[in-house]
């Protein structure tokens, strides 16, 4: 790709917020599996320093998809080549280790649809914002579920049939904004910290949601474990419970024993987070004030 859309200081900020979201999942610990500051988890090719790093390769690229999406550009012409270049930088960024393929694709659909809102003049709820995903990409997100992959992601779609990132997209992330985020409100509401509550909401999903990168690991055995264990955690009270933290590090040692990481909850994690307009409008005042003020 030699032509890059231009962007301009909303797309950055929308950029930085979604950079930021990934941040956020980074940062929490224990995560069962995942990477955190604490440790790589199940991983042995990264570490909290390189997925650090490739968080912030994916700055300029996700502003250029910002862009494109501001401008109602297709999913097939202008969305899927900027992020393939996406994936580009991160692999260039972390000397080719995949760290954040698949979040790509979920921020980068989320990021075009937060800048497609604006720019209608639309208010940046999460109905609305969902909304006008599927209204701009919803038909060609759907032809674009058949198609090949060599992705993880894909591969397990080829053999066994699940839907993973794609069907969520199709579909709209019912997973984010249906699940993800109304636990993550609830969380907070109910009085826990935003680490706890970042960490609850990662549960919730895990339950719940079809993770692509645990089945590619594991098969559908593993799937099943990973739900069975985050319904045991949550049924116990989850983050509010007494000895929550003593659970979750136990299962996170489980978890690394059974080499299971549920990345794909983990980016529905990043896409919560990024989708919570309260936090990502407060950060986008937040740096708005901040140029002006310079």
């Amino acid at each position: 790709m030699t032509d890059l859309p231009e962007f301009c200081g909303d797309d950055l900020s929308l950029a930085q917020c979604a950079t930021d979201a990934l941040l956020q999942e980074l940062e929490v610990f224990p995560k069962p599996g995942l990477v955190s500051p604490i440790d790589s988890g199940a991983h042995t090719d990264m570490d909290y320093a390189l997925m650090c790093r490739s968080a912030g390769a994916l700055l300029n690229p996700l502003a250029r998809i910002s862009a494109a999406g501001r401008a109602g550009g297709g999913f097939l012409s202008a969305l899927v080549p900027l992020g393939i270049a996406a994936e580009r930088d991160m692999l260039a960024a972390t000397d080719g280790v995949n760290t954040h393929r698949g979040a790509i694709f979920v921020l980068g659909m989320l990021v075009a649809a937060l800048a497609r809102t604006q720019a209608l003049g639309i208010p940046r709820s999460p109905p609305s914002v969902r909304e006008v995903l599927l209204q701009t990409w919803g038909d060609e997100l759907e032809a674009h579920m058949s198609r090949d992959s060599d992705s993880h992601g894909g591969i397990v779609r080829q053999s066994t049939g699940a839907g993973g990132a794609r069907a969520e997209a199709a579909s709209g992330f019912p997973a984010i904004f249906e699940i993800g985020l109304p636990a993550y409100r609830s969380a907070i509401a109910s009085g826990l910290d935003s680490a706890a509550a970042r960490i609850q909401t990662l549960f919730v999903l895990m339950e719940a949601a079809e993770d692509t990168n645990v089945i590619f690991r594991g098969g559908p055995e593993a799937a099943n474990f990973v739900r069975r264990s985050a319904a045991g955690f949550l049924a116990a009270g989850g983050c509010s419970g007494d000895g929550w933290l003593a659970r979750a590090e136990e299962l996170h040692r489980e978890f690394i024993r059974r080499n299971l990481s549920p990345g794909g909850c983990a980016d529905l994690l990043a896409g919560t987070l990024l989708a919570d307009d309260s936090e990502a409008q407060k950060q986008l005042d937040r740096r708005v004030l901040v140029v002006r003020t310079k």
